[in-house]
């Protein structure tokens, strides 16, 4: 008798709810998060018939150790995405209610209704798994980065704007060794010339009198002041938050070494870093996300779809009008756009077709989705066929543009 497995899973247990082929409830039982509750698992399962061969599992997640241990022991698991779980939820109950075993029952009949519709986790090697993990933790550094830069900004627009006047851009080392060394008004009046040249050797800046001049001028500009201690109080918040980003950088910095380790061991390395405007992190960030698993995507529509490069059309009576793809994974798309802006200056076919879709209509970002719909289609082939890439046999079938297709 085939069954399907629905878990709504927590942090420290998880709701288990094993059904047949009509729909009823076999049995449902919660276990921990341990090992202890992942044999329990396969008990329950085991007891009413199924197997790793014909019992697929269903969860809203793609990236917890349970889902790994199932993957390992053979089970096919299927992420549903939560927003496809409400919606079948009131399929079921209209009147809203909602338990950890009711959503381990609408998770284990979706797989009995609809399994053909949902696309189960690829078979992504060791190596792709890591990369995806460094990948995505070096974005989020950077956007953690990029949060505590504003947040010192935002600091010193409040007692100390003649600093942002010196040091436009707080990432350079040069605004972080001198704004470390003064972080008020005060400390930055008594800064003599003698000791802006030792912080700028000190982060490794040659000797440039113009530039210590214009430090020197700017940091000590008469501006108005916070009260005295009101001021001292800023510059120690300012100082936390300058050690703060000066570990956050040599923190990005050793994770874009270990990611580039990474990427340049996977045997894609050479095919995603032949493509103009690809780099190093950017190719990890694509082949992160996209995987090494071919028989992933059946077709490159299904890919464009997944990284939301492809529109979308929506049509009801006599209005239809084509938009961007929002429902997407956003961290590909992401990376897409910047491949896009990137080949402009890298490769002359894709920025004539980027033209072309400006002289159609096209906004800037419209016109780079469609550039990245159209490269993310041939870096596909080269992947699944391990070819680098060619340029003039990547564009040499160009077809025309037809203004229909253009998505705001």
């Amino acid at each position: 008798m085939p069954t399907t497995c629905g878990i709504d899973w927590a942090e420290d247990h998880h709701d288990v709810v094993v059904m047949d082929e009509n729909g009823k409830v076999l049995q449902g039982r919660r276990i921990n998060a341990g090992v202890s509750g992942f044999t329990e698992l396969l008990e329950l399962i085991a007891a009413h018939g199924g197997s790793a061969d014909v019992t697929p599992v269903a969860m809203e997640t793609d990236k917890n150790l349970l889902v790994l241990a199932l993957r390992a022991a053979g089970f096919t698991v299927y992420p549903i995405n939560p927003r496809a779980v409400a919606r079948y939820r009131e399929r079921h109950f209209q009147a809203g209610k909602k338990s950890d075993h009711v959503d381990a029952t609408v998770l284990a009949d979706i797989l009995r209704t609809d399994r053909h519709k949902h696309r189960s986790l690829p078979q992504l090697s060791d190596q792709a798994l890591a990369i995806k993990a460094l990948a995505r933790q070096h974005q989020e550094a950077i956007w953690a980065l990029n949060q505590t830069t504003s947040r010192l900004r935002s600091l010193l627009l409040e007692y100390f704007p003649q600093a942002l006047q010196a040091f436009p851009n707080l990432n350079h080392k040069a605004a972080l060794a001198v704004l470390g060394a003064v972080p008020d008004p005060q400390q930055a009046a008594a800064l003599t010339r003698r000791r802006v040249v030792a912080l700028l050797h000190r982060c490794g800046r040659r000797n440039d009198p113009p530039l210590v001049d214009k430090i020197l001028t700017e940091l000590k500009a008469p501006a108005l002041r916070q009260p005295p201690a009101v001021e001292q109080a800023m510059g120690v918040a300012a100082k936390t938050l300058i050690d703060i980003l000066l570990q956050m950088h040599a923190a990005v910095a050793g994770l874009n070494t270990a990611l580039e380790e990474a990427f340049a061991k996977h045997e894609l390395a050479p095919v995603l870093t032949s493509v103009p405007g690809l780099g190093t992190v950017l190719s990890a960030r694509i082949l992160g996300e996209v995987g090494d698993d071919m028989a992933r995507f059946q077709t490159t529509a299904n890919l464009k779809s997944f990284a939301g490069t492809a529109p979308v059309t929506r049509a009801s009576g006599k209005s239809s009008y084509v938009k961007a793809r929002k429902v997407r994974n956003k961290r590909l798309g992401d990376a897409c756009h910047w491949w896009a802006y990137v080949s402009l200056t890298r490769s002359p076919a894709a920025r004539t077709y980027y033209d072309q879709r400006r002289s159609l209509g096209d906004s800037h970002n419209a016109a780079l989705r469609n550039l990245a719909n159209k490269l993310l289609g041939r870096l596909w082939w080269c992947m699944q066929n391990q070819q680098t890439w060619d340029d003039d046999a990547a564009w040499s079938a160009r077809s025309q543009l037809e203004p229909k297709a253009t998505a705001a």
